[in-house]
């Protein structure tokens, strides 16, 4: 079980990375919106977008973890049943697809942790900036 203090714990249950309670995301994860992020935390007021095209750099992280999804396609298809090559190519396309949702969220809920770090007592010193 994590812990509420770890990094894996927030990146995974998409929490602030200062405080690990506000929500990076408004709306559910198969929802029409499930890319709106809110402009800031609404427990520790961090700035989720603390500069212009700040998630451009989440592209890389979304490339790794698209990587990672196909491989383990791959080794799971190969290993259980090394099905046709027509197989592999419909597992590759629509499960990607239908995890584009979650890959961009842990996308960026990596990417935001890369810049921030856990601050138990944030709301001791509420009049400092993002830092």
């Amino acid at each position: 079980m994590l812990a509420k203090s770890s990094r894996l714990y927030s990146i995974l249950h998409l929490k602030c990375p200062r405080c690990h309670e506000g929500s990076l995301f408004t709306y559910k994860t198969y929802s029409r919106r499930f890319a709106v992020m809110p402009e800031k935390c609404p427990v520790c007021h961090l700035q989720y977008q603390p500069e212009p095209a700040f998630y451009t750099g989440a592209m890389y992280v979304s490339y790794a973890l698209q990587v990672a999804l196909f491989a383990i396609i791959y080794m799971v298809l190969r290993l259980f049943s090394n099905p046709d090559i027509k197989i592999y190519l419909v597992a590759m396309i629509t499960a990607p697809l239908l995890l584009v949702p979650v890959t961009l969220r842990l996308s960026r809920a990596i990417y935001i942790h890369l810049f921030y770090t856990y601050q138990p007592d944030w709301n001791k010193n509420p009049d400092e900036g993002n830092g």
